[in-house]
């Protein structure tokens, strides 16, 4: 069975971290995937002691700091703010005991058309490049490849082949419902049970409307069961591929920005529990 996650961006436009935390630990979810943008807000009139000692005393643990993003062929300016940000988390994570940082491939109409060889040969370097800043804060990085073709990389298969060849434990995959439909409409939903158990750090779960590839967007992610993605065997699959953590709850819907906070984190609860 796996664990009940919540990522703060299906509220991160009407709650905070304070309020997320309350009310997950609240609705019973076991984990939390905090946004650094949300943090930083945080930080501004709490301490980091404050946070850890709220995961001390609760049921709630943090998962995955989410995100570090178009982690690719950053220009120096880029590739020194990015740095800056990764740091920020690595420290964050450290304090509260959280165990994965996200990193996401770049988005760009320059970028998306190169070709697959540049893009793993840049990938691999730059995976190395944090990890070697991450182990020594014990932190992984878990590499999202975003289903849309406008991410350089956007494919489950692709994404391994590259966490494969950084060949490091502290380097491994999410893997998120939406991501996998974007890409195929999860005709290749068998690869997930390929990869490795020790490659597979975080799965992401929502539903998505039934548009069109292409018009399709990650605003129209849905609560799980009430869309087209199937959703038992995504979760059969990455059971099977031996995974046993959260199935964090991912949506970036405007509508559900506009409610109430509590009520769509108790209706995350409601629809993601079914599938665990």
């Amino acid at each position: 069975m796996l664990k009940l996650g919540y990522n703060e961006a299906t509220c991160k436009e009407n709650s905070s971290v304070e309020q997320d935390l309350q009310l997950c630990e609240k609705y019973g979810y076991d984990f939390i995937e905090l946004r650094l943008d949300m943090l930083k807000e945080y930080l501004k009139t709490h301490s980091i002691d404050q946070l850890k000692d709220f995961f001390q005393r609760s049921h709630l643990k943090p998962y995955a700091l989410n995100s570090i993003e178009n982690i690719n062929f950053c220009t120096p300016q880029q590739w020194e703010q990015l740095v800056e940000l990764f740091t920020f988390g690595c420290r964050i994570a450290q304090a509260i005991g959280n165990p994965y940082i996200i990193v996401v491939p770049t988005v760009s109409e320059e970028i998306c058309n190169k070709n697959e060889k540049d893009v793993f040969d840049d990938s691999v370097q730059v995976l190395n490049k944090l990890a070697d800043i991450a182990e020594p804060y014990g932190v992984k990085l878990s590499f999202e490849p975003i289903g849309d073709r406008r991410w350089c990389c956007n494919s489950l298969r692709q994404a391994l082949e590259i966490v494969t060849a950084v060949d490091r434990d502290s380097v491994g995959l999410t893997v998120d419902c939406i991501n996998v439909y974007m890409n195929d409409k999860c005709a290749d939903v068998e690869f997930i049970r390929k990869i490795p158990k020790q490659k597979l750090f975080v799965f992401h779960i929502n539903d998505c409307e039934d548009f069109p590839l292409g018009i399709l967007d990650h605003c129209d992610r849905i609560m799980p069961g009430h869309g087209v993605i199937p959703i038992e065997a995504m979760v059969e699959a990455v059971k099977s591929a031996g995974y046993e953590g959260p199935a964090c709850l991912e949506l970036f819907r405007p509508e559900y920005w506009e409610m109430d906070a509590e009520d769509v984190i108790r209706m995350g609860a409601e629809t993601t529990r079914p599938f665990l």
